[in-house]
């Protein structure tokens, strides 16, 4: 069934199978806007962004074409046609759709021809074309991407943007459009794709062709006190606090401080609908007194005991802590003796729980000794002593950084291998596996680094990636960080990227979208002073090339450390900022996540040489502890949400 009615302006509204879209009779000057309107003190069309459009066509003439939206220049006039200079086009045919964009020259209008394309059958498409570097990409329906290559650079000053024609009649669009989203600097298509409506894509569709609601009923709200039986009808009950139980079996409740609608399953409140958690701003929540200086913080869970927090103390005479998370803070539980501990990294293998320290220094007394080979500790959890026992040691020098990880049922430990010696930073980085038989970890692969500081491995799909954060080489922090990837049992080179004394990467992924950012510490060559504050970077994985792209740079200060986190459904960084040439007293910078902007800054945390960041939950609440490699102090930040 079709229902229309005029909007005005040559704009009607129409409800076709379900779903509303607007049709246009003629070209309108309300139809356009502009470009200026939406990229103010912007004279160039983005390099990166997407389109975003839902549509409906029931037919179309074997060799007419109709624009979805076009770009035109109406300051100077196409000479071989009389009318204002197309710019920009999106524009359809029977089974093609096809972008025009006007070459650097000004006078060259190149094409770009997807295939194939199917819109005039009658029912109701989404299609996402997504423009990154110098790839095209075309995805219908969540699915079927299509891809091409372009370049270019292109004035728009002065132009005004046509939507569903070419600011004339011919060429005007005959179907009916349901949304049209210009999103610059990024692909749309993870915020598309996979759909959960049961009718087309959607992404920003306008209030008006938005479905009205279903008119609400009254549910009756019982009394909490009322007895079971009097309530075998009543399906929601509505306060603060409630309990389950089988009495209770298959009831509603709403909670209106979480504003939350929550089934009991006889046992406990399974969350049904619940409005998400947001960041409102951060609490100071302890400062911890530590005995020395703190390189890394790690933080992990003991089944039956709770949170435990390992600290890599800078003093081999004091050792290393372990703190137990108890009535809200952390409390020293265990003491560990380490030589110069630089991080702390915990795994498991089965039932067994270990945590393996880098030490930075020989195992002698004398801190300033660090020519011999160190001797770099793994401990194992003992059930019935409840603390951890040192299990196994391995030979390493001067150790930044261990990363462990899994691969086909097989447990692996990587690494980070700084110098040896006072001058020799260009050395092997060992990766270890642990052999069952034995039960220890022995060597697996070397892999060349220089002044190795972090590892971090993670999966794509079936892949599997390992990426060092090379800091120098004995002349200058301009090096290359290499991404590994695991092929036929061991790992190969698969991208170099240069960076400036990379002291940490951290991978995540938003949706479907994956992503490594890099902490660069400083700009150094030779004996010169070098430059603290210098950007860090975000890379993102382009699964056209192949590739890891950079997608945004953020400012940073002799960066140590990045933590990804999410609180509801929004995501966030939080960098260690530890130096700016100066002083180690600066503020950490929180991040969040604000799609095609990339991150954004939102809370500033005053830090004293900041090390480490690392995000943890107790309970409903949310944390964040941070590390100083100057001061004698751990701070915990409590993360209010509202």
């Amino acid at each position: 069934t079709v229902a229309g009615g005029v909007t005005g302006a040559g704009v009607h509204l129409v409800r076709s199978g379900g779903v509303r879209g607007i049709r246009l009779s003629r070209p309108h000057q309300s139809l356009g806007f502009p470009f200026s309107q939406l990229f103010a003190n912007c004279q160039l069309f983005p390099r990166e962004f997407s389109i975003v459009t839902t549509l409906k066509v029931t037919s179309i003439a074997p060799k007419k074409s109709e624009y979805i939206f076009s770009l035109v220049d109406e300051t100077e006039e196409d000479s071989s046609r009389g009318h204002g200079r197309l710019l920009i086009g999106l524009r359809f045919s029977r089974e093609r759709l096809h972008f025009l964009l006007r070459g650097r020259s000004g006078h060259v209008m190149k094409q770009w021809v997807f295939q194939g394309i199917r819109l005039a059958d009658d029912r109701w498409h989404t299609f996402v074309l997504a423009f990154s570097g110098h790839y095209a990409t075309l995805t219908v329906d969540c699915h079927t991407a299509l891809k091409v290559t372009l370049s270019s650079d292109l004035s728009v000053q002065g132009s005004r943007f046509h939507i569903g024609s070419r600011g004339r009649w011919k060429g005007l669009f005959s179907g009916l459009i349901r949304q049209l989203v210009l999103v610059p600097g990024t692909d749309a298509t993870p915020r598309v794709c996979p759909s959960s409506n049961r009718g087309p894509a959607e992404l920003s569709v306008p209030a008006l062709l938005l479905d009205q609601p279903a008119k609400e009923t009254d549910v009756p709200l019982p009394s909490h006190d009322s007895p079971p039986a009097l309530e075998a009808d009543v399906r929601v009950s509505l306060g603060k606090e409630r309990s389950c139980s089988d009495s209770f079996k298959g009831q509603l409740w709403f909670n209106p401080v979480r504003r939350g609608l929550y089934l009991c399953d006889g046992t406990v409140w399974v969350p049904v609908l619940q409005e998400s958690q947001r960041l409102d701003y951060v609490l100071e929540h302890q400062v911890l007194s530590t005995s020395s200086e703190t390189y890394d913080v790690e933080v992990f869970s003991i089944p039956g005991l709770g949170l435990m927090a390992a600290m890599a103390h800078r003093s081999p005479s004091l050792g290393s802590a372990v703190y137990l998370w108890r009535d809200g803070a952390f409390h020293l539980y265990q003491n560990i003796s380490t030589h110069g501990a630089l991080s702390w990294t915990h795994f498991t293998m089965g039932k067994h729980i270990f945590l393996v320290v880098s030490n930075y220094r020989e195992s002698t007394g004398n801190e300033e000794k660090v020519e011999k080979d160190e001797l770099s500790v793994i401990f194992r959890w003992n059930k019935k002593a409840q603390k951890f026992v040192r299990y196994q040691t391995l030979k390493t020098h001067c150790a930044r950084d261990w990363e462990a990880f899994s691969i086909q049922g097989h447990t692996y430990l990587a690494v980070a291998n700084h110098r040896q010696g006072n001058v020799n930073h260009t050395i092997d980085s060992v990766i270890y596996k642990w052999n069952s038989g034995t039960e220890l970890f022995e060597p697996h692969q070397a892999l060349q680094t220089s002044g190795a500081y972090d590892w971090e491995s993670f999966t794509v799909g079936p892949y599997h990636f390992l990426v060092v954060a090379n800091a120098f080489d004995g002349l200058t922090t301009e090096v290359d960080s290499v991404i590994y990837i695991w092929v036929d049992g061991s790992f190969r080179v698969f991208q170099t990227i240069k960076t400036f004394c990379a002291t940490d990467w951290e991978m995540f992924q938003i949706g479907s979208r994956v992503f490594l950012v890099v902490a660069n510490g400083r700009q150094l060559h030779g004996n010169g002073s070098g430059r603290y504050a210098i950007n860090s970077t975000i890379y993102e994985l382009d699964m056209s090339s192949q590739l890891f792209l950079r997608f945004q740079e953020i400012f940073t200060y002799s960066a140590l450390d990045w933590e990804f986190f999410t609180v509801g459904e929004d995501s966030y960084l939080v960098v260690a900022n530890s130096f700016d040439g100066e002083s180690y007293s600066l503020n950490s910078i929180i991040y969040r996540w604000q799609g095609y902007e990339g991150f954004v800054p939102i809370h500033r945390l005053p830090t004293i040489g900041c090390s480490d960041w690392e995000f943890f939950k107790s309970g409903e609440e949310s944390y964040l502890i941070y590390s100083s490699a100057t001061a004698r102090l751990s701070k915990v930040f409590r993360l209010k949400t509202h």
